[in-house]
């Protein structure tokens, strides 16, 4: 199970974007022998057989079919986000200003802004080429830093340290070079064609995002915290997927998702607010019945657990939580409550995940925010809401949310892992 850890770093390391986790998940899923299908094409779908389907290259859904009856077993489905906040780039925002090459970005999602300055940036994403009379879509990663945005010296801008407010337009252009060639041009297009080996007429458009360089690394005299970029939902993404691959002989259907776009609301081809889950579940159940009332049945008998992370205590901040409700890194997964259902638990449902804690030897924590405090929301209210499914929303507790350097414990990884094998069992 410690292991687990590790392939955590690896995972997050090599996922920069949702397009790379997409490809990282992809990848796994195929060495365990779930076989792809399109969403073109007419499914001949087996029992005990196990499967999986992409949407915009970013979003992921898998699933291995039981051995039961549908209608009757419903499915089991655990969900989580691919994407992060982060600073993606203009296409054609390239400018020079003096001998410094910059390029423009906007800011996606809610990051901690001053998180993003003075760091080694990379990029990566994906980028539509043409290839003779086809159009194709390839992921690029640049792996190096190649980007900073520095920040004033504090002899130029004595507020700094007295809540300075960053604009995203003025403030946050990225210095990618230097050059002396005051016609410089397609700079960055060109380091693309150069990284892909094509040429520099080919590119049509992109997909491409600053992120922030440094690796993820365990921290503590006893290892027990991992600081990281893009916790936030790389390690719930990772942890449903290690549970899906876990050998089982199920009579329900089981369901790992992995949407993009839910830091920008999942109002998405591709997001949790789209047809994307629900068109896969009808298939599905229609593979076996073509009654709409056999699905609505299989819907009736599922269960969805929303993962995504949660705020750990804050020992420097004490005041930012109900003290009745105070998660702790390192003490298990953390059900997360909203009297307005920002989060989708109910009583119902968070006895469900208890108990199933229970089961699998896992400790188990409980969280709300401060009655005047707004709350963050997740993929489980609409999901939820949208299909007709039972949900509750749980997560890993974790400091810096949305920070450029997340931290949570290295335990929580491996005790939720266990609660979802559980689950799936």
């Amino acid at each position: 199970m410690e292991n687990y850890v590790n392939e955590l770093i690896d995972f997050i390391n090599n996922s920069p974007t949702a397009f790379q986790a997409t490809e990282n998940i992809v990848k796994e899923l195929k060495e365990n022998g779930f076989e792809e299908l399109s969403e073109k094409d007419k499914w001949n779908l087996e029992k005990n057989k196990s499967y999986f389907v992409t949407r915009n290259q970013s979003s992921v859904l898998a699933f291995k079919m039981g051995k039961g009856n549908i209608a009757e077993n419903g499915f089991h489905l655990i969900g989580a986000h691919t994407d992060s906040p982060a600073l993606k780039i203009k296409p054609e925002s390239e400018t020079i200003s003096k001998n410094n090459i910059k390029i423009g970005v906007e800011v996606y999602g809610g990051p901690i802004k001053a998180s993003w300055t003075d760091r080694e940036l990379s990029i990566a994403g994906r980028v539509i080429i043409k290839n003779g009379d086809s159009i194709e879509s390839k992921n690029i990663n640049f792996e190096n830093p190649v980007a900073i945005i520095p920040n004033l010296p504090i002899h130029m801008n004595g507020e700094l340290n007295n809540g300075f407010k960053y604009n995203a337009q003025d403030h946050f252009q990225a210095i990618i070079g230097l050059t002396d060639n005051k016609d410089e041009k397609n700079f960055l297009k060109s380091k693309i064609a150069e990284k892909l080996g094509i040429d520099l007429e080919n590119i049509l458009d992109f997909d491409l995002f600053l992120y922030d360089w440094a690796k993820s690394r365990l921290c503590g005299f006893n290892n027990e915290f991992l600081v990281s970029g893009r916790l936030d939902n790389l390690a719930m993404s990772h942890a449903i997927l290690k549970a899906i691959l876990a050998p089982t002989e199920n009579n329900s259907v089981d369901v790992a998702i992995f949407f993009d776009n839910e830091e920008i609301g999942s109002r998405t081809l591709q997001g949790a607010d789209s047809s994307f889950l629900k068109d896969i579940l009808q298939r599905i159940s229609f593979s076996e019945s073509e009654t709409f009332e056999d699905y609505k049945r299989a819907i009736a008998n599922s269960f969805l657990i929303s993962s995504d992370m949660a705020h750990a205590f804050h020992p420097d901040y004490p005041a930012k939580h109900d003290p009745f409700y105070t998660p702790q890194i390192n003490k298990g997964p953390v059900i997360k409550y909203n009297a307005n259902y920002r989060y989708s638990t109910t009583a119902e449902s968070a006895a469900y995940f208890s108990n199933l804690c229970e089961k699998a030897d896992v400790p188990y924590q409980k969280m709300t925010n401060r009655s005047d405090m707004r709350s963050g929301s997740t993929i489980g209210p609409m999901t939820s809401a949208a299909l007709g499914i039972k949900s509750v929303d749980i997560g890993n507790p974790m400091w810096a949310m949305h920070s450029t350097r997340e931290t949570g414990g290295t335990l929580d990884h491996i005790y939720v892992i266990k609660a979802f094998k559980e689950f799936y069992k």
